[in-house]
């Protein structure tokens, strides 16, 4: 499946979840009790839902941290949700892609403005499709017009059938290039899956090296996240991890944690305490010079069907800024594949940050995919306001 948010359509849950077995609630290092009193009822809440697994954590600006979880893990055992377990980070990493472009930029080995045909001349073309017109900034940006399609299953039969197929970003992009694109570059917003796997195919380029081996280099092995692993063609997680379920129709729930990532060269597994730790490092400035950085936090508005999952949202290069009901903003980037749905926040300065992943998603109507964004957006609103007035 596309991991993005905007594919979650075809992710779903059954309402029989709401059986599942609470799970106890963990809590490490409690900023207080009544933020950890707060993180439980907003975990709780989105398992009332029918979400049949739910974790979260929050890391206050001294570090200190509140974890939580609900619900369960595995609905044939009832097994709790562990307060560290993995799950796909899916278009999570589209941070991480745009971390090392931006880093790259900074070492002069490529420019924002290079031409998409710079670095890969002739692959985008076709159907109007024009690499000399689309800029490295664009594709961050979701401004390219580049149709916004990849592989992936609708039904349990495709499911099964579709699992364990392998793609090559070349594969990928010749699917966009199937389509004219959206509108002219920098004439619009528009999600688009394929403009992130140009992107690593670009550091591939610049490089040397896949694009996965330079996050880690540049970011993960730095910032000692060694839960967060790239997945590439592997069907499995790290354990510990909850199950990951989809609905495909009424009674269809089906357990989809087997699979292999579509764009799996930049496929990874994390957990809510190592991208905690990538988010608040970020925006704390130990990633990127200030220029950079101040790069990444130019944005646009996104598309009005996206206003709906990300009311008032915009998007800088591979981040976006969401505002605060305490006042100010916040920045993110949620991530949905296999199963696994996660919101994630992380304040301007860096300094308070949250992360919930749940291992379903009610996606078998927009009112229910609205509904769980909603009580996931709640839970990163409140952990956020705690400590008042957001940063942008």
């Amino acid at each position: 499946m596309a991991s993005t948010s905007l594919t979650r359509l075809a992710v779903a849950l059954a309402t029989a979840v709401l059986l599942a077995v609470e799970a106890a609630t963990a809590v490490a290092r409690p900023a207080s009790s009544s933020a950890g009193d707060r993180l439980r009822r907003d975990t709780e809440a989105i398992h009332a839902l029918g979400v049949s697994g739910v974790q979260a954590r929050v890391v206050a600006p001294d570090g200190r941290q509140s974890v939580a979880t609900s619900g369960t893990a595995d609905l044939r055992t009832g097994r709790p949700v562990s307060p560290d377990g993995s799950f796909r980070m899916a278009s999570t990493a589209k941070t991480l892609v745009a971390t090392v472009i931006l880093q790259l930029e900074a070492e002069g080995r490529l420019s924002l403005d290079d031409t998409v045909d710079r670095w890969l001349p002739g692959v985008v073309r076709g159907n109007g499709n024009d690499g000399t017109r689309i800029t490295v900034r664009q594709l961050l940006q979701h401004t390219s017009g580049i149709h916004n399609t990849l592989p992936g299953y609708t039904t349990a039969a495709e499911y099964y059938q579709q699992r364990h197929d392998v793609y090559g970003p070349e594969q990928l992009v010749a699917g966009a290039m199937a389509h004219p694109p959206d509108f002219p570059p920098g004439a619009g917003w528009a999600y688009s899956n394929p403009g992130y796997v140009l992107l690593g195919m670009v550091i591939q380029r610049a490089t040397g090296h896949p694009a996965h081996r330079e996050i880690e280099d540049r970011v993960l092995h730095p910032l000692g996240l060694d839960r967060t692993r790239w997945t590439g063609t592997s069907h499995t997680l790290p354990r510990p991890h909850a199950e990951g379920y989809q609905l495909f129709g009424p009674g269809s729930l089906v357990d989809v944690t087997d699979q292999v990532a579509v764009d799996h060269e930049t496929s990874f597994a994390t957990t809510t305490r190592d991208e905690n730790r990538f988010l608040r490092a970020l925006l704390a400035g130990r990633l990127l010079p200030p220029r950079q950085l101040a790069e990444m936090k130019r944005t646009v508005p996104v598309s009005a069907d996206v206003q709906q999952l990300w009311p008032g949202g915009r998007y800088g290069l591979g981040l976006v800024e969401r505002p605060l009901s305490c006042g100010g903003t916040y920045w993110s980037h949620e991530g949905g594949d296999g199963g696994y749905i996660t919101l994630n926040g992380v304040t301007g300065d860096g300094r308070r940050s949250a992360v919930v992943s749940m291992s379903e998603a009610r996606g078998d109507t927009p009112e229910h995919i609205l509904t769980q964004e909603k009580a996931a957006g709640t839970l990163i609103d409140d952990a956020l306001c705690a400590g008042g007035r957001g940063t942008s």
